[in-house]
């Protein structure tokens, strides 16, 4: 029986998980679960935890192995778990020799159950693309960096991750060659913190270098996206491209936090709330028809009600489109875990305020769509995406498909054709 992958978390582990599936059936790893686990907040290791026990009850012979940033930051847990029969490294999990160690403890019934790495000590990046996999898939992730070399003081992650490091620019580019040959029209460009990208690597290309290399080289990739990135670290040339490209998609997504200029102190981000309208205007400039998302924590240690305030006022100052609400999570280990904490219940009322918010900015640009024609990547029979990461609700069509759809209406979640 093949492998079945359970993931938890980011983008980046979705992209992850499918390289993981072909090294373990090269390998010949079989009869095996695989949890790809998160570490960003308490809640979603504990929800890995409770998938583990599930999956013991419902497939008792099966093989369980567990890895991604939860069990890189606290392995011994993991394999105190009398469900789990190995626990891998968030590097070692990419590695071939780790799913071929895997099978053998697997086949002698023995060996060590935890073979996890310091990821500190990992420098360099070797780019992950499953061939074939993509084929006949409207959307593609190229991983071109990993690791974190900011420590905010609430992220656990660099700790799960390692330090920043990137793809070099020539292979990124093959990738990205290879799925679109293969028939994807869509790709996303993913990573930990791809604002870095580029760093490490000869010369020091950025991001905005990487996006016009792909976009030079590769002529017929019908459209580019970017995964969540720092509008702090956004270079000229990434800036040109969003201006001049139109098949970098006009959709960024935004590592904001906060809109307190206090809070984002305490956070160590490196950007003011003046900085964060500030980029928001001037992409707008660029690219009029932008849309935006953030990432955006409530309750973060010593936010008060005012504080708070100004971070929901971010939504309306910036127009964005898509959150993605956090609740601030205490993660053992972290400098925010010592400061004077938030009381669990205003947390939970500031996080649903900002949803609420967000769903109020989404049917507002929901709302701005009808009469317009959109070109539609065709993800399913009965949904779509705009150019600008909106749901469309639709019938019919192939998948990988780009229609142009005059936009009719919404429903409050999708649009309508």
């Amino acid at each position: 029986m093949p492998v079945e992958l359970v993931t938890f978390g980011c983008r980046l582990n979705l992209a992850e998980s499918e390289t993981m599936r072909a090294e373990a059936d090269a390998a010949g790893v079989q009869d095996a679960v695989i949890v790809n686990t998160c570490a960003v907040t308490n809640e979603a290791v504990a929800q890995a935890r409770q998938t583990i026990r599930r999956l013991r009850r419902d497939h008792p012979a099966r093989k369980i192995i567990v890895t991604g940033c939860a069990a890189q930051t606290d392995s011994r847990m993991f394999a105190e778990m009398p469900e789990v029969d190995r626990v891998l490294g968030n590097d070692d999990k990419m590695r071939a020799h780790a799913w071929r160690d895997t099978r053998r403890a697997f086949d002698l019934d023995d060996g060590e159950k935890v073979a996890v790495a310091d990821i500190m000590a990992v420098r360099e990046m070797a780019p992950h693309l499953v061939e074939g996999f993509h084929s006949g898939q409207p959307r593609a992730f190229v991983q071109v960096q990993n690791g974190c070399d900011h420590r905010c003081t609430f992220c656990i992650i660099p700790y799960g991750r390692g330090n920043s490091r990137s793809v070099a620019m020539g292979a990124a580019v093959e990738q990205v060659r290879k799925l679109v040959e293969g028939g994807c029209p869509e790709i996303v460009l993913t990573g930990v913190d791809i604002t870095s990208y580029g760093a490490d690597l000869p010369g020091a290309p950025k991001l905005g270098a990487l996006v016009k290399q792909i976009l030079k080289h590769v002529p017929e990739l019908k459209r580019l996206r970017l995964s969540s990135i720092d509008s702090v670290e956004a270079d000229r040339d990434l800036l040109d491209v969003i201006a001049d490209d139109e098949r970098l998609m006009p959709h960024l997504h935004l590592s904001l936090q906060a809109g307190d200029d206090l809070v984002l102190k305490r956070m160590k981000r490196r950007h003011s709330r003046a900085d964060a309208i500030a980029f928001c205007d001037q992409a707008r400039r660029l690219r009029p028809d932008i849309a935006f998302g953030a990432d955006l924590i409530a309750g973060f240690p010593t936010e008060t009600d005012d504080m708070f305030e100004r971070s929901l006022a971010l939504v309306e100052d910036c127009d964005l489109t898509f959150l993605h609400v956090f609740p601030y999570s205490k993660r053992p280990g972290t400098p925010a875990a010592k400061m004077p904490q938030v009381e669990g219940r205003t947390i939970r009322e500031r996080a649903k305020r900002l949803r609420d918010a967000g769903e109020v900015a989404l049917r507002r640009r929901l709302a701005r769509e009808a009469g317009k024609t959109r070109h539609v990547l065709v993800e399913s029979t009965t949904q779509g995406r705009t150019e600008h990461f909106l749901p469309v609700a639709m019938t019919g069509g192939v998948a990988g498909d780009v229609r142009a759809m005059t936009i009719a209406g919404h429903d409050g979640a999708r649009l309508s054709v």
